[in-house]
């Protein structure tokens, strides 16, 4: 079943790189970007959070949380966030593994990781943008950008 735009968004709570538990719950209040990507180190997945990274300002300055999310294990993920210096938390879906990317409907089973899924959550927990890639296929920021502005105009 494929999330939609003014569907709920599923909670989560995954342990961050430094294993401090990150719950939706506890973000609800303002808007949250939930970035699923396969693999911490992966050469799109690097670009695409660099990028993200980079442009960081233009979602804080919008009051979103930007979150992370892999199947990679904890150590794994503080060691790309320091290699790359990013400043969102990159959250861990590595167990029960991908149980947060199957509850987005984004989980590649025969893999065993998270596709390129990107979800802007709303201050009131419902998904206000939703995009799937496929692994190859590297997003196109431009979108979560439109979404954020959407959500700023709105209020």
């Amino acid at each position: 079943m494929s999330l939609s735009v003014g569907d709920v968004a599923p909670e989560f709570s995954l342990p961050d790189q430094d294993k401090q538990v990150v719950s939706l719950a506890d973000l609800r209040g303002r808007p949250v970007l939930v970035v699923f990507y396969p693999f911490a180190f992966s050469g799109i997945c690097t670009g695409e959070l660099c990028q993200l990274r980079d442009e960081l300002g233009s979602y804080t300055e919008a009051g979103v949380q930007v979150v992370a999310v892999s199947t990679d294990p904890t150590f794994s993920l503080k060691a790309f966030r320091e290699k790359e210096g990013f400043e969102f938390p990159l959250l861990s879906d590595f167990w029960p593994h991908g149980e947060t990317a199957r509850a987005y409907d984004v989980f590649n089973d025969k893999a065993g990781m998270a596709l390129r899924g990107t979800f802007l959550v709303d201050a009131e927990g419902k998904i206000a943008f939703a995009e799937v890639n496929q692994p190859g296929d590297a997003r196109a920021q431009s979108g979560w950008k439109d979404a954020v502005a959407g959500l700023s105009a709105a209020a």
